[in-house]
Formats: structure tokens, sequence, C-alpha cells
């Protein structure tokens, strides 16, 4: 990643034009192409900026530009629109490139395969006596997350989101329909499992006779002792 700091205007022209005058600037070009304007403050989002494919030229001014006390340009191209981006150099404070190698990408804590986990780990909390059969139990139209039997030795498969909406209370439906035609499962109830339930989708599950359950996060992790909210 480059990393510039200079005095600069820019102008950006595309599907409409707009204009920065010249200021003190943060320019990033980083190793896909793009091009980010940054100032300092106002927002953590850039002033302007040309996402990839962009390919990146630097420039000599004409003599106008240079009486004008420019000392270089950088004219940003998108390679797929007709959208450019030019930024007219007239003093670079601070030029600098940086390697960051390859990241690794954002890891949320939370998200579903860490709730599955956790669950796994703690089955009690859909019931006391309950035991867990298998995680990603394999299907023929994708895995379900968690295979549990409840005391009673009745099958339940859970289906865990981050989020709970209509969508996965679909998708729930669907692996239940095909659990419950093997002998050696049926019958096969369900649970919805998440750590947020939509109105929309705690009705719909209620109506097909799948049970709710708000995941606490923190109290899986043993962080507090609050209990499992059952609806």
């Amino acid at each position: 990643m480059r990393v510039v700091i200079a005095e600069c205007s820019v102008d950006y022209e595309g599907a409409l034009e707009a204009h920065l005058p010249l200021a003190t600037r943060l320019l990033m070009m980083k190793a896909d192409g793009s091009v980010l304007v940054h100032s300092d403050g106002g927002s953590y989002k850039p002033l302007n900026w040309m996402a990839p494919p962009c390919s990146t030229a630097e420039m000599e001014p004409d003599e106008i530009e240079r009486s004008e006390g420019v000392t270089a340009i950088w004219l940003v191209r998108h390679r797929k629109r007709e959208d450019t981006l030019r930024i007219k150099i007239h003093q670079v404070i601070s030029d600098t490139a940086h390697d960051l190698g390859v990241d690794p990408g954002l890891v949320k804590e939370g998200v579903e395969a860490q709730l599955q986990a956790l669950l796994a780990q703690h089955i009690h909390t859909l019931g006391d006596g309950w035991t867990l059969l298998r995680r990603e139990y394999p299907t023929a139209i994708g895995p379900v997350d968690i295979l549990c039997r409840d005391t009673d030795g009745t099958t339940v498969a859970v289906e865990i989101k981050r989020r709970g909406d209509i969508d996965g209370v679909e998708q729930l439906t669907r692996y239940l329909e095909l659990l419950n035609r093997d002998p050696h499962l049926a019958p096969v109830t369900g649970i919805f499992a998440a750590q947020v339930i939509k109105p929309q989708a705690k009705t719909l599950a209620t109506d097909r006779g799948i049970r709710c359950v708000t995941l606490d996060y923190e109290a899986l992790r043993g962080i507090d002792d609050a209990e499992v909210r059952l609806f």
C-alpha cells in the first residue's frame, strides 16, 4: 500500500462530476489498484475514490498547471467504465509504501460456526438430559447444524443463525421434511436457534411446530449465568 499525504485538488468525472478544492489530504493507493482520498475528519469514508479494476498513471503537469503550482498528476481510470479521477498534487508532505501481506479477513465473535460449537458443547441448555448426536449432520440438501436427542428419545434438528429470519425457518422446514423420511430418525422435531429472532420468523416457526430459542452468546461462553431464553 502506498500512503501519500499531499496538498492536492481532485476532480472526478463519470456518472456525475465532483470537485475537491486544494487542501491537505491523505491519498491511499492499494495493491488491488483502488485509490482513495481521505480528509482528517468528517467521516471514516473517503471523500472520493476509484474502486478496482482501475489503473493509475503519474503524469507531468502542463505549463498552465505548473504555473498554478501543480507538481504531479495522478490520473486514475476505471477499466470497465468511463470514470476518471484526476488528482493534482501541489506538494507532497509524506510518501511511504508498505507491504501489508495477505489479510486473513475480519473474524467476528458470535458467528454461526462459533454459536454451533458452543451450543453443541452445552447442549443441555436446550433441555436437561439432552444428548448430542452430531454436528453438521449430512443430508442430500445440506448439513443440519446440530442433531440431538431429548430425554424422551426424540430426534431434534437444530438450525442456528446469528439473526433468525423467515429464510432460516424455511431451511429448517426442508431439513425436517427430509429427516422424517428416515425411519431410523423419525419422528424428528425442530429447533430454530438464533441470537435475535425476527417476529415474522417466530410466527412462522410456531405455526409449523418448530420451537424457537434465543441464544445468549456470552452465557454460552460461560461469561455470565444468564439462561437461554425460550419462546
